[in-house]
């Protein structure tokens, strides 16, 4: 299952909560204000490489761009919108909001 995170973790708890749920394996995509949770060396940096020891992380790289945010925690891959649509057409879709 693919897990889309939109929402910021500085500004919420989704990311904590859905966390609870990811199977290993399950790949995670941030986007929108989410992406801010690979930025890195950020307060979640050490929640994100625990969850980078089961499941890929990925980011949606206009998002990053939008936001300023260049440097990433070790072990997040970037995608564009074609590879959004990929890892959609792969896996059934979960999309924290």
């Amino acid at each position: 299952m693919l897990h889309t995170i939109n929402k910021s973790p500085f500004s919420g708890d989704t990311f904590d909560t859905c966390i609870r749920f990811f199977q290993p394996g399950d790949p995670v995509l941030f986007i929108e204000d989410g992406v801010y949770a690979v930025q890195n060396g950020n307060k979640f940096s050490e929640v994100l490489a625990g969850v980078l020891q089961s499941n890929p992380v990925y980011a949606l790289k206009p998002d990053l761009d939008a936001r300023g945010i260049s440097e990433l925690a070790a072990g997040v891959a970037t995608v564009d919108y074609e590879g959004f649509v990929d890892l959609v057409e792969e896996h059934q879709v979960n999309s924290w909001l």
